[in-house]
């Protein structure tokens, strides 16, 4: 690898030395004869050199129209968009220095492979030698050294996308900008793709900004996510943070399965709020402000639930509600169970496998739940459907 291509490696947190790319009060309305509407709200982002960021969210939430305005095949309405330092609003996409990697490959069907990836050299008039060297190493990181003679179909789809994204990076970018790239692979391939893809950008160490509405992808590769809804961010962080601590109703519901439960505050004491469950249960949850007679909403995962039979479980610092499974899936390596609630709400359970495949528990049976406070999050918004309005603003 040519010392060339590497930028510094991601290691200091955004905000601690110049940002690859920044978007300040960046927003894009669309207009027509029958309507406006407004794709994107007043984004404000930094986004850290040799960082892997994910935009994450629901079909027209505007996560595609922002990669698209980075890349300048959007201009924004509002709101200015700086790399390294340098407003590019106004500028032409082929003036920028970003590349795209887009979900359809668009792949010349009559070129070899070392002649895709070599097109955009030879357009900047580069040295035949220097094309050679560079594409030769692109091939080499894909993994696809050997199939520089053949044909974009003869190849698989993975190796397809292998082909774009060195085509991409042969250029050498300052920042790459992929929109769902993986969406026409299948899940065996897509998910094989995903560490292929973190590994690409770890040995180049450039930007990578990454569109999907699948939340696996994201966890997977991300340093960072930003989960969009509805134009606006609801919430930046890394994947561990985002799926542990959402802050939001919205995140809490579209990044992985959350247990979403209302209730009102019947105690309050040394920064932890009390929800009577009924039946001896309660549910605890850790708030720095809450008064008797609050209306909160609490998440908690279906992997941090035990599942236990006969009497409620001991401790006095454990979360504990009473319920009957209604619905127990067998998933392999664990076991999912639907709980409904003597109160008639249902959570869901997340059971892991163990030295024994049978299940714990039985359609019709009696069970407790319990978790630990720390696992019950305070939460604000409103509902998450998950869905969002499908459109061409995505």
């Amino acid at each position: 690898m040519t010392s060339q291509m590497h930028a510094q490696p991601h290691d200091a947190a955004p905000g601690e030395g110049p940002a690859a790319i920044e978007l300040r009060g960046v927003e894009k309305t669309f207009f027509s004869k029958s309507e406006t509407f407004q794709a994107v709200k007043r984004l404000d982002l930094e986004i850290g050199e040799g960082e892997f960021l994910s935009l994450l969210g629901p079909s027209g939430c505007g996560k595609t129209t922002t990669l698209r305005m980075i890349a300048g095949f959007e201009e924004p309405t509002a709101g200015e968009i700086l790399l390294h330092g340098r407003n590019q609003v106004g500028v032409p996409p082929y003036k920028r220095d970003v590349n795209t990697v887009f979900q359809s490959y668009a792949l010349f069907p009559h070129m070899t492979v070392a002649q895709n990836v070599a097109f955009g050299l030879e357009r900047k008039r580069i040295g035949k030698a220097e094309v050679h060297s560079r594409v030769e190493e692109m091939l080499q990181l894909v993994g696809l050294a050997d199939r520089g003679e053949r044909r974009p179909q003869q190849l698989s789809g993975g190796q397809q996308q292998r082909v774009a994204l060195a085509r991409a990076l042969v250029n050498r970018p300052s920042a790459l900008l992929l929109d769902e790239p993986l969406a026409a692979l299948d899940l065996k391939l897509r998910q094989a793709m995903q560490v292929e893809l973190k590994r690409i950008q770890r040995d180049v160490g450039i930007t990578f900004v990454f569109v999907t509405h699948d939340q696996g992808e994201a966890l997977t590769m991300s340093d960072r996510i930003v989960v969009m809804n509805n134009g606006l961010i609801e919430q930046v962080g890394s994947p561990q943070e985002l799926y542990e601590r959402p802050k939001t109703r919205f995140v809490a519901g579209f990044l992985g399965t959350s247990n979403i439960m209302e209730g009102t505050v019947t105690s309050y004491a040394d920064g932890v709020a009390v929800i009577d469950a009924g039946d001896d249960g309660r549910v605890l949850v850790p708030a720095d402000d809450s008064a008797v007679g609050d209306q909160i909403t609490v998440s908690v995962r279906p992997e941090k639930i035990v599942l236990t039979h006969g009497e409620r479980p001991s401790g006095d610092r454990e979360c504990s509600v009473q319920g009957t499974v209604s619905e127990m899936v067998y998933l392999g390596t664990s076991n999912t169970y639907e709980i409904r609630l003597n109160g008639g709400e249902t959570l869901t359970v997340l059971e892991q496998n163990g030295s024994t495949a049978e299940a714990t528990a039985r359609r019709g049976e009696k069970v407790w739940l319990s978790w630990r406070p720390q696992h019950s999050l305070l939460l604000t918004g409103a509902p998450a459907d998950g869905t969002g309005a499908a459109d061409d603003a995505g």
